[in-house]
């Protein structure tokens, strides 16, 4: 009787768990599907970041648009962007806070702009050093 019940559970043992063989298996099918999935998300964190870049930079516009109409003049390179801070004639701030570009540096503003812009106003995107092609500018 002993012998049958030992029997039993060594079968019992060895149906219930998993070969290595299938673990490996297994493995092997959730490193391909990592390897299709991952890449398609990779670039979707930058993305984002360049993306909120162009909408700061296109708000900024709009607040130093509204800065001229009322003053005359864009604000100098001086003044920078918190003179967008000050209150208009009608007693608002053009914006509430100045913020730093998504990757963590201030955008870069310069008034009178180069090439015959009014004003210069970019990101210098995610090396965070002007110029090197990752710019993102106004587009002014």
């Amino acid at each position: 009787m002993k012998e049958m019940n030992m029997k039993r559970r060594m079968e019992r043992s060895a149906v219930a768990g998993f070969t290595l063989i299938e673990l490996l298996l297994v493995m092997v099918i959730l490193a391909i599907l990592a390897a299709v999935v991952v890449p398609k998300f990779t670039g979707r964190a930058l993305q984002a970041k360049i993306t909120a870049a162009q909408t700061d930079v296109s708000n900024l516009k709009v607040a130093l648009d509204a800065y001229e109409i009322d003053n005359g003049s864009y604000p100098t390179t001086e003044q920078g962007l918190a003179q967008l801070l000050n209150a208009s004639a009608s007693g608002h701030a053009y914006i509430d806070k100045v913020p730093p570009d998504p990757f963590g540096n201030a955008y870069v503003y310069r008034c009178p702009g180069t090439n015959g812009k009014d004003y210069d106003l970019f990101s210098c995107g995610p090396d965070g050093v002007e110029g090197g092609g990752d710019d993102i500018p106004n587009d002014h």
